[in-house]
């Protein structure tokens, strides 16, 4: 008997790792749905951050973060002692408990990448990161898992619906609503008022795909990992499967019926709803439960994705909100209302050693108060820690990439990478509409403050088009990425409603910037830029010139070129118009 036990105990014990390795797998689901969901100039900039999601807060775990969350108990189970056991005592150190515990508070400030993406400076999010990994996650997470107390009173979250996703999804919230929305993202009136949401979709659904299933396999670790009998474990292996299939049928029928097709990007978000949902309960709850948590799940990522665009007008590039934390909070209240001691291992019970079990269960409300006050207390403490984090880093350094960065792409600006595909051809324009947007001035001011001596040498050029002898003219421009949405705006003013736009790479004489690749300096880097192109009758080609230059004008080398071309005939296909009539609805 002794036998089978310690030979259980081991095999236990190599699962215990296994599903600290799965749980460590799932950064590269993170890291492919992130950059799957934003566009291709950010690519390298999301892989960066969550390697470094990981790589930081394995230092700042080794540091600090351990013992607070895992040290001896103090301040009456508010938070644990630091130690330094990992250096001084390595023969009996708990090596499998630093793993794993470490591998799921890099979980937590890998959720928070993502809403924030496409618009963060690197070195904050790295700053940031680093405070979540040493002292807002261990701290919390103390009151659950370390013996702190919330687990005194009997809260339970199995895997983490409320100290990891919850935490996470408030943390991506906040910084989300500091850092404000993408330049485009929304439009305003001239109130400031929103008037329209613009989508912005991701430059890679399967790559985002791939990130779910990626995901979806190690949640069977990341829920599983801490099983202790086959039994309970294929309970929750159970559980980790129902929910979330359910919440992806649901949110598929949902999304066919409310938009009239069946949602790609919002299903793959259901997936990860009913798995961060069923995360708390996963042990306690069964099939039936996991249905109803999973069903709803799927109805609320649609729900917050909607509520934050529309009502909030927070911009979450990736939904990681909608996914993490208003489906933790739904995880975390689950238990409350679904927990079953018919489940394999049932162990929840009260400091008086009393069995509790879901409202719906008949268990009464005992232990559904009991979560609600861990998750109350949870997110109030995410929610100041967090804010006082960001808004002294705000205060120092900055969190916002700045407009030229932001519109040029985080690859080639904070990393020197022109492009995350080198050798294919990506397009990041998105829209053909502009407002403008409150991140966004329109432009004209640097052309203006410039002398006219200075503007007149730099930029003059004679009216070429009357020696033309087309009745029409094209007019080609390239210029910087960063300049495309003061130039289409511009050219709308103008009267130009129509225009053909290609993102390009090219470099002139100077040689682009002069990055490095592995150290080794490029002779020449090419830069992303915008073409757009137009054909003009009614309006007079200098106007359009003029107007060109005055928007796209700072001095500096790289401001762009204006190609002017006669053309002789235009026919419309549709109506077989030719000549003017036949440019009326696109000029």
């Amino acid at each position: 008997m002794d036998v089978m036990e310690t030979l259980h105990s081991e095999i236990f014990s190599v699962w215990f790792l296994i599903g600290a390795a799965l749980v460590f797998w799932m950064q590269a689901g993170f890291a492919m749905v992130e950059a799957g969901f934003a566009r291709a100039k950010n690519a390298g900039n999301i892989i960066m951050k969550n390697l470094m999601d990981f790589c930081i807060g394995t230092v700042m775990f080794i540091a600090i973060g351990f013992g607070l969350m895992l040290g001896e108990d103090a301040l009456g189970g508010f938070l644990g002692l630091p130690t330094i056991g990992i250096f001084t005592g390595y023969g009996d150190f708990d090596w499998s408990s630093f793993v794993f515990n470490l591998v799921f508070c890099a979980t937590t400030a890998t959720i928070v990448s993502g809403a924030m993406a496409e618009r963060t400076k690197f070195l904050s999010y790295c700053i940031y990161s680093a405070v979540i990994s040493a002292v807002i996650y261990p701290i919390e997470a103390h009151w659950t898992w370390g013996g702190g107390w919330l687990a005194q009173m009997g809260f339970h979250d199995f895997a983490g619906s409320n100290c990891i996703h919850m935490v996470g999804g408030i943390s991506a919230l906040i910084g989300a609503i500091i850092l404000g929305p993408r330049i485009g993202k929304f439009s305003y009136d001239k109130d400031g008022k929103v008037t329209k949401v613009n989508a912005f979709p991701g430059h890679n659904i399967p790559m985002g795909a791939l990130g779910v299933f990626i995901l979806w396999l190690g949640w069977y670790g990341f829920n599983g990992a801490a099983a202790t009998t086959v039994p309970q474990l294929g309970s929750i292996f159970v559980t980790t499967t129902i929910a979330p299939a359910v919440a992806t049928v649901v949110c598929m029928i949902f999304t066919w019926i409310k938009f009239g097709k069946p949602d790609v990007s919002m299903c793959l978000n259901a997936s990860l709803a009913g798995l961060v949902a069923i995360t708390a309960p996963c042990d306690v709850t069964d099939a039936f439960g996991s249905i109803i948590i999973g069903a709803v799940a799927g109805l609320l990522v649609v729900f917050g994705v909607w509520f934050l665009d529309y009502v909030l007008h927070v911009d979450d590039p990736v939904g990681a909100v909608a996914v993490h934390m208003i489906n933790g909070i739904w995880g975390t209240i689950a238990v409350g209302l679904f927990a079953t001691d018919s489940a394999p291992e049932y162990a929840i019970a009260d400091a008086a050693g009393n069995t509790l079990t879901g409202l719906f269960y008949g268990g009464g409300f005992k232990l559904l108060g009991i979560q609600l006050i861990g998750m109350l207390s949870t997110a109030a403490w995410t929610a100041v820690t967090i804010t006082v984090t960001f808004m002294v880093i705000k205060a120092i350094i900055g969190i916002r990439a700045s407009e030229e960065e932001e519109l040029t792409g985080l690859d080639v600006t904070e990393h020197g990478l022109a492009s995350a595909y080198s050798g294919f051809s990506i397009m990041d324009v998105t829209g053909m509409e502009m407002d403008v947007n409150d991140n966004t001035d329109l432009g004209v001011a640097e052309y203006e403050k410039a002398s006219t001596a200075m503007r007149d040498a730099a930029v003059k050029v004679q009216d070429a088009s009357a020696a033309m002898p087309a009745p029409y003219h094209k007019v080609v421009i390239v210029a910087k990425l960063s300049r495309y949405e003061k130039l289409k705006k511009a050219l709308n003013d103008l009267g130009v409603t129509g225009m053909t736009v290609t993102q390009v790479m090219g470099c002139g004489v100077q040689k682009g910037a002069g990055e490095k690749y592995r150290g080794v300096e490029m002779d020449a880097t090419l830069l992303p830029k915008i073409k757009v192109e137009v054909v003009v009758g009614k309006i007079p080609v200098q106007s359009v010139i003029d107007t060109v230059k005055a928007t796209l004008y700072t001095g500096h080398i790289g401001d762009g070129k204006i190609f002017v071309y006669g053309v002789d005939q235009v026919v419309k296909v549709r109506t077989g118009e030719e000549g003017l009539a036949a440019l009326q609805d696109v000029e």
